[in-house]
């Protein structure tokens, strides 16, 4: 039993990221083959997972509904959802038809007519995703209030930083100082410097401390060090 739960998978991730390695030190004709092979089968796996995922959603969500616990009628609407999509996704199709020109007042105006799954898509989905991430914006701005109190020396710097991005980028604050660098107004302009050169210096940083991340795991995965992409700790 061990041979499967154990044995092969390290042998197939390993087999997986040695070639894969390969592949990108060492580009050839076969390597390349391989690795449209490797992503082919990525796909089909990701599809897979994607029939996993909806079951343990419904699954989840039937339970709740079944022991009637707090918030079950979020559930019903969750069912209610997925079920009206998936119908009209396969009933009527995901791609409204071509605009087509109608006179209105003398005027020739394109008409777009909607399926039913984009119209929800539209009308429903996208204005739901919008309120959602609307109040975010309410928790980002809480968040903003307590990174900026200038308690400390990097808490002030921060927060002037801060002042003379936003400032920096609206037509305002371009206004308020009226001194121009490089045809430029110097707030525009100071903004520009600071996303270019410190962030951009520490965006990189930060960037070359995940590539040595993904590194490290992927070495410890390709070794078998690494298991609990297997269900285990250990």
């Amino acid at each position: 039993m061990q041979l499967f739960k154990k044995q092969i998978p390290i042998a197939v991730a390993f087999i997986a990221g040695f070639l894969m390695f390969l592949q990108i030190f060492i580009p050839t004709r076969g390597s390349a083959d391989v690795f449209e092979d490797f992503t082919q089968w990525t796909r089909i796996i990701a599809s897979f997972t994607l029939l996993l995922g909806i079951y343990s959603l419904l699954n989840h969500h039937f339970h709740k509904m079944k022991r009637k616990v707090e918030g079950w009628g979020f559930s019903v609407i969750v069912y209610v959802g997925f079920f009206a999509m998936t119908i009209a996704g396969f009933a009527y199709g995901m791609d409204n038809p071509s605009p087509v020109t109608e006179t209105i007042n003398g005027v020739e105006t394109p008409v777009q007519t909607y399926m039913p799954f984009m119209w929800m898509f539209s009308y429903m989905f996208v204005p739901m995703q919008a309120t959602m991430f609307s109040v975010l914006a309410f928790y980002i701005a809480s968040a903003a209030y307590r990174a900026f109190r200038a308690r400390t020396r990097e808490a002030t710097v921060l927060l002037i930083t801060a002042i003379i991005v936003m400032l920096g980028r609206v037509p305002l604050g371009a206004k308020m100082i009226p001194a121009k660098i490089q045809d430029v107004e110097f707030l525009p302009w100071l903004t520009e410097w600071i996303l270019n050169n410190p962030s951009m210096a520490a965006q990189r940083g930060i960037m070359m401390g995940i590539g040595l991340g993904v590194i490290a795991t992927s070495l410890r995965i390709i070794f078998g060090i690494e298991r609990t992409y297997m269900g285990g700790g250990d």
